[in-house]
């Protein structure tokens, strides 16, 4: 990112997201001290499909994953880098930049937009909120930086600002209006090969966890570490086994990939290429073929580490796979929670787990995995959640 952008204390704010200390215990989430305020002249982008319970309950799960996902793969090409703070919400994304990069961020957004409606007929919503006029309406934006791996960090949010902004984007403040139909967005590296995973412990659990307006911050952060404490026992774990997810399919998910060349997908020619290496990847996932850089093994064990199946942005979002009995008892905890006014939540439980992964390139190691329950996920927890009063 270019030098020379000033936060509210007169420092140089375009390297912020670097400067952060990175943690890699994600139990310190609640750590106030790892929040550092965003500079005042900093961006949220932000995306959310329109109507996505609808678009889940006709099995378009995929789909709706692959179009929140987009907006992250859109942003990274066309930075040139993924190291900027962003979070995936299952039927969203968010990102934060400064505001040197606000006119890059808006095309791409309004691009994104355009893919998702000519791809999959779906309304992507999206906006661009100043960090400075959430500021000003009492709410702050502070951003950590949590280390899934030593190659992949993901931003965690708090202050409530992103929230107000997902908020006001939905009220229709700070709207983009989407590009021209037939608009293109970068989307490489944006693939979804991998078949929906079984639980091994019985289920695959969505969880949100949002701090009641009047809880006070110790009760609310008490909750979290008893829910991690849970979470991180012998009765839950990644939503997907040590090893990795199965060999995928060699075209699982290849209708939905070709969209990422457009409309009507790629030409013959390029349509043949893409069978041809996914038929090529398949073979070399199933008999863990080295070929050159590249090592299957090794790639499984970059997965499993990278994946972003945890995150914090105003509240705790997971998805486990768990016991049915920690489901209940997990349950009981927030619905008890929620009866004292410390916090607001959503659970949904599924029999599977979905992976939308972005690669810019297999031979490194900075890929990114995002992990959603694959019959509504967060969507559906988010639905589950009651109102603020």
């Amino acid at each position: 990112m270019k030098a020379g952008l000033h936060d509210r204390n007169g420092r140089e704010g375009a390297d912020f997201y670097a400067r952060l200390p990175v943690f890699d215990h994600f139990s310190q989430l609640t750590d106030p001290g790892l929040y550092m305020p965003a500079p005042d002249d900093w961006i949220l982008g932000l995306s959310d499909i329109v109507r996505s319970t609808t678009a889940i309950g006709a099995g378009r799960y995929k789909e709706v994953n692959t179009a929140a996902a987009s907006v992250i793969a859109a942003m990274s090409n066309r930075l040139g880098t993924s190291e900027f703070p962003f979070v995936f919400g299952g039927d969203g994304a968010s990102f934060a930049l400064p505001a040197s990069q606000s006119e890059v961020a808006r095309e791409v957004l309004a691009a994104v937009a355009a893919w998702v409606q000519d791809s999959f007929d779906f309304e992507l919503r999206v906006a661009l909120v100043p960090v400075a006029d959430i500021r000003a309406s009492g709410h702050d934006v502070r951003i950590a930086r949590f280390a899934a791996s030593p190659d992949v960090s993901y931003a965690m949010f708090s202050g409530g600002g992103l929230a107000y902004a997902e908020k006001r984007m939905k009220e229709g403040a700070f709207a983009i209006p989407p590009a021209p139909p037939g608009t293109l967005p970068d989307l490489s590296g944006l693939t979804c090969r991998f078949d929906e995973i079984r639980p091994e412990r019985g289920v695959i659990l969505s969880l949100i966890i949002l701090p009641d307006p009047v809880a006070s911050a110790e009760a609310f952060n008490a909750l979290v570490g008893q829910v991690l404490a849970l979470a991180e026992g012998h009765e839950a774990g990644r939503p997907f086994p040590d090893e990795g997810p199965p060999v995928p399919s060699p075209f699982k998910g290849f209708a939905i990939e070709a969209k990422t060349f457009g409309k009507n997908g790629p030409g013959f020619g390029k349509l043949a290429a893409m069978a041809f290496m996914r038929l090529f990847a398949f073979m070399v996932f199933r008999f863990g073929l080295k070929v050159g850089k590249f090592d299957p093994a090794r790639y499984r064990h970059q997965l499993v580490d990278n994946t972003d199946f945890r995150k914090f942005d105003d509240g705790l979002r997971m998805t486990l796979d768990c016991t049915p009995a920690l489901a209940d008892r997990l349950e009981a905890m927030l619905q008890k929670a929620e009866r004292k006014g410390i916090a607001r939540s959503g659970l949904h439980r599924q029999d599977a787990a979905l992976m939308t992964c972005f690669v810019p390139s297999p031979t490194r190691a900075d890929h990114i995995h995002f992990v959603d329950g694959a019959m509504g996920g967060y969507a559906m927890a988010a639905k589950a959640l009651k109102p603020a009063i």
